[in-house]
C-alpha cells in the first residue's frame, strides 16, 4: 500500500461518525462507503458528511461495496456488554462480526481497524475473542489488540474499549499510548448549570438521595456516577457514556443530566458537529460511540506503520505529516 495519493476507506457501523472523524483528521484519507442502519443515526451522518449511510450492511453483497485500502468498524458491541445479555455470537448482532469477515474476504483491503467492548476479550472464556482473531489470522492479516481507555487520551471519561488492528503484512505496529495529548479538565467540557435548560435537571427528592449516598465532600465539579448496586461515586470525570442506562446514571454534580453538547465534548466530537435528533436518540447514539481523539491517534499510528514498513532502520519514526 502506498500513501502518496493518500488512502480511501469504508466507515461500517458508522454510528454518528466518530470512526470517519478520527481517520479524516489524518488529511489523506477519504471515506468511499458508509453502513449505518439506524434511521436517526442516518440523519446526525447526513447532516455533518453530505451523504446517508448504507442501510443493513447484511443486505449489500461484498462485491458491490467499492475498493478501499482500510476498513474501519465498531461492529455493535451489545452482544458482548457486561451491560447486556452477553449472548455473543448468539445474538444476531454478534454475527455482524462475520459480514465485517466477508468484505476483508472479497475486497482485501490491505489493512483494517475494528473496535469493540473491553468485555469482548473476555467473553465466554475468551473462546469468542479467539474465534474472532483466527478468522482475521486466516484471512492473512498480521493482527495487533489493545484495550485502550480515553482518559489516557487526554478526554475526562472512563471508557475502556478493545481495538483490533490488522495488516496484510508483517508489519511493526505500536499502539499509541496518548501520552503527547494536552489533558482536557471536566470543567473546560461542562456548561454552566445556569445557562442548562431546567427540564435537564433531577427533582429535590432524587438530588437529596444521591446526596444521602455520597460519603464526602464530592468535588466540584463532578459526574456522580451510579452502580448497579445503587452506589454513588462523585467523580472529576465521567464513567463511560452508555445507550441503554437510566436517565440518571451519570449527574453533573448530581443536579442535572448531561446535556448533548457536554456528552459530545466527552467524546471529542468537534464544537461544530451538528445534531438534529431527540435528546433520547443523542444520548443512544453517543453511548454507542467512540471518543475521537483515540481514534485520531489510531489512525495516526497505522499510517506511520505503513509508511515506515519499507524504511531503513535509520530513518523510522517519521512523522505524518512528512510525505503527505
Amino acid at each position: 500500500m502506498k500513501l502518496e495519493n493518500g488512502f480511501k476507506f469504508i466507515d461500517l457501523f458508522a454510528g454518528i461518525g466518530g470512526i470517519r472523524l478520527g481517520f479524516e483528521s489524518t488529511g489523506i484519507g477519504e471515506c468511499v462507503f458508509s453502513s449505518e442502519w439506524d434511521k436517526y443515526a442516518q440523519i446526525n451522518y447526513e447532516a455533518n458528511f453530505g451523504e446517508k449511510p448504507f442501510g443493513d450492511i447484511t443486505q449489500i453483497d461484498p462485491k458491490d461495496i467499492p475498493d478501499h485500502d482500510i476498513l474501519l468498524g465498531g461492529f455493535p458491541c451489545q452482544a458482548f456488554s457486561i451491560c447486556g445479555d452477553q449472548k455473543g455470537f448468539e445474538d444476531t448482532r454478534g454475527t455482524l462480526f462475520f459480514n465485517i469477515e466477508q468484505i476483508l474476504f472479497e475486497k482485501r483491503p490491505y489493512a483494517f481497524m475494528l473496535e469493540n467492548v473491553k468485555r469482548l476479550v473476555t467473553h465466554d472464556n475468551r473462546r469468542t475473542f479467539t474465534v474472532i482473531l483466527d478468522h482475521l489470522e486466516r484471512l492473512g492479516y498480521t493482527v495487533y489488540y489493545k484495550v485502550l481507555n480515553s482518559l489516557d487520551f487526554g478526554i475526562p471519561q472512563k471508557r475502556e474499549r478493545i481495538i483490533i488492528v490488522g495488516f496484510q503484512e508483517n508489519i511493526n505496529f505500536e499502539f499509541p499510548d496518548g501520552s503527547r495529548l494536552a489533558k482536557i479538565n471536566l470543567n473546560d467540557l461542562l456548561e454552566k448549570h445556569d445557562e442548562v435548560d431546567k427540564s435537564f435537571f433531577v427533582s429535590e427528592e432524587i438530588y437529596n438521595k444521591r446526596l444521602d449516598k455520597v460519603k464526602s465532600n464530592p468535588p466540584c465539579p463532578s459526574i456522580w456516577h451510579e452502580n448497579k448496586s445503587g452506589n454513588i461515586s462523585p467523580l472529576e470525570y465521567s464513567c463511560a457514556l452508555r445507550a441503554g442506562a437510566s436517565y440518571n446514571y451519570l449527574l453533573v454534580d448530581g443536579k442535572r443530566r448531561l446535556t448533548p453538547k457536554e456528552m459530545l465534548r466527552l467524546q471529542g466530537f468537534p464544537e461544530e458537529y451538528i445534531n438534529k435528533v431527540p435528546y433520547t436518540q443523542i444520548r443512544k447514539q453517543l453511548g454507542n460511540s467512540v471518543t475521537v481523539p483515540v481514534i485520531s491517534e489510531i489512525a495516526k499510528s497505522m499510517i506511520e506503520a505503513i509508511r515506515n514498513k519499507d524504511m531503513p532502520k535509520g530513518q523510522i519514526g517519521m512523522n505524518l505529516g512528512e510525505g503527505s
